[in-house]
């Protein structure tokens, strides 16, 4: 097991309480661990969950606006739906999150704002507040 330092730890903190105690649980285990990718988790617990995240140059809800755009333009959805649900802790709300794949459509295209819309309904699904019956694109057979 490895120990944690202040600012791994303050990180572990901040990703618990918008993800809640199952994902922060295994975040934190995932980060004490000597397995396989904990150096990289470590990382992220101090450098993102810490540094960036705690940095006051601008609110919670305009970082997660800045990575929730940055995931979709380099298509990293699976990383996305655990944005999406931050976002959504930080007080993003639905109709921000279909504004948002609206604006960055303009600037990434329909293919990955498909892909996307995807992940965020999937995000959503699981953060339960959207209702079962909204199909997600591949659902609908449009991918």
């Amino acid at each position: 097991m490895s120990q944690l330092d202040e600012k791994q730890e303050s990180g572990v903190a901040f990703i618990t309480g918008v993800m809640g105690e199952r994902f922060g649980g295994a975040f934190n285990e995932a980060a004490t661990s000597n397995r396989f990718g904990s150096d990289i988790t470590r990382m992220a617990a101090g450098w993102a969950f810490h540094d960036a995240w705690r940095h006051e140059g601008i609110n919670r809800k305009q970082k997660s606006i800045a990575v929730i755009s940055a995931l979709i333009a380099s298509r990293q959805s699976l990383e996305l739906k655990n944005h999406v649900k931050i976002g959504l802790a930080n007080g993003l709300t639905v109709e921000e999150l279909e504004g948002l794949l609206v604006q960055l459509t303009l600037y990434v295209g329909f293919p990955c704002i498909a892909s996307a819309q995807t992940a965020v309904i999937m995000a959503m699904r699981e953060a339960g507040i959207s209702p079962e019956d909204l199909p997600t694109s591949e659902e609908r057979g449009l991918l």
